[in-house]
């Protein structure tokens, strides 16, 4: 089949390269003018979203990039270490967590997608869709058309083709801004391969060190949200937003911001209702544009790819499209909508304890279900046995600034 994929970000492109994978004549339309879409941004891959990237074939591409994460540790208001342990599946290296600027993810998605001949092309702002009984039609803002046999709409929170077949929904504020930003310091009790988290009095901090000895951190703090279309504020005023919350608490949080250099990025924490609709006739949802969640469970790009493998195999193994969409859905759903649940439960509304928290327990081994799911030489049956669930940790560097509004 012809398929047309509408974002070129990570849900994109990744599904992109799965449908390639399962024998489908796949074009990529996205609507900025090149890969360095929210290039100061970054992100964490969990262990699960490896594990994806492994059955597309693209793990290796990505892992040339960033930098990996072996250990979680926690520490209270106080700065003392609650906990420190093993982070997903550390014994694997191919399955590590993994940090990286999503400027940098992209890249490496499109960088493949080119490498086996997928054209991602630049520039295609869609405006209108037609839903025919023999192919979908995509019309894009400089007057070109493309026609498939089906449309997957991967264009992320603000998605144009969610607009288009379900009218009227739109993602809401979740209780939380996110700020982070980058400082070429690291505390000096700090190594690689540690991401660090902390229970702040008013904050949820956590932070990272790559191997060059830069510091990526991220910060969830309460308040209203952010208004819509309202220009960046400055670095200065985010950064004076902030220090007085972190300085509460005797943590390194204070100092790394203080000590940041470049910009501070911000954006409201902004979930889905849950139940939206996935698909229509001959169009399909997936990753943000279907179930986006507040980034507190740090597992957004991780959903997407394991989006791209199952949405592959579904259109692979099942008999037609329609059957193929409902076999999607039903192996999906239930698993990212948990996701969405736990991550807003974790920042809407509930002040990070002053008090040290709990130790966070190891996730779990894997659990076979999702393994079978994801495994690339497994057949999809119509319907799931059951649900795999989340075992990740929750950490979360925050979803990349867009526009809001």
């Amino acid at each position: 089949m012809r398929v047309l994929v509408i974002g070129g970000g990570v849900a994109g492109t990744a599904t992109a390269l799965g449908l390639h994978k399962a024998g489908h004549d796949v074009t990529v339309f996205e609507a900025h003018p090149d890969t360095a879409e929210d290039i100061g941004a970054f992100l964490t891959l969990a262990s699960n979203g490896m594990r994806a990237l492994a059955e597309l074939d693209a793990a290796e591409a990505v892992t040339a990039v960033g930098f990996p994460l072996t250990s979680l540790r926690l520490l209270d208001c106080r700065g003392a270490e609650v906990t420190h342990g093993p982070l997903g599946e550390a014994d694997d290296p191919a399955l590590r967590y993994r940090c990286l600027r999503r400027g940098e993810l992209n890249a490496a998605l499109q960088g493949e997608a080119a490498r086996r001949g997928i054209p991602v092309r630049h520039g295609a702002r869609l405006v209108s869709l037609t839903d025919g009984p023999d192919g979908v039609t995509a019309r894009f803002a400089d007057g070109a058309t493309a026609t498939g046999d089906l449309l997957i709409g991967a264009d992320g929170l603000h998605s144009t083709v969610r607009r288009l077949i379900t009218p009227g929904v739109r993602p809401t504020y979740a209780g939380q801004r996110v700020y982070y930003g980058y400082t070429h310091t690291a505390p000096a009790s700090d190594r690689a391969g540690v991401i660090t988290m902390v229970r702040g009095s008013e904050t949820a901090f956590g932070y990272a060190v790559s191997p060059s000895g830069e510091t990526y951190w991220f910060a969830r703090t309460g308040g209203d949200p952010l208004p819509a279309r309202a220009p960046a504020a400055p670095t200065a005023v985010l950064r004076e937003q902030l220090l007085p919350l972190l300085r509460q608490d005797s943590t390194p949080a204070a100092a790394l911001v203080e000590a940041a250099d470049g910009v501070i990025m911000v954006t409201n924490a902004t979930e889905l209702p849950l139940g939206t609709t996935w698909h229509a006739g001959r169009v399909l949802l997936v990753g943000d544009a279907a179930h986006a969640a507040s980034p507190a469970t740090g597992q957004g790009a991780s959903m997407a790819l394991e989006d791209a493998v199952v949405l592959a195999k579904a259109l692979r193994d099942l008999p037609d499209p329609h059957t193929a969409f409902a076999g999607y859905e039903r192996h999906r759903r239930a698993r990212v909508e948990h996701n969405i649940s736990v991550s807003g439960g974790l920042s809407r509304g509930r002040r990070p304890p002053s008090r040290p928290a709990a130790p966070a327990a190891r996730p779990a081994e894997p659990h076979a279900q999702l393994i079978r799911q994801l495994a690339w030489n497994t057949q999809l049956s119509a319907a799931p046995h059951e649900p795999p669930p989340l075992t990740e940790l929750p950490l979360a560097a925050g979803r990349s600034p867009r526009p809001l509004g």
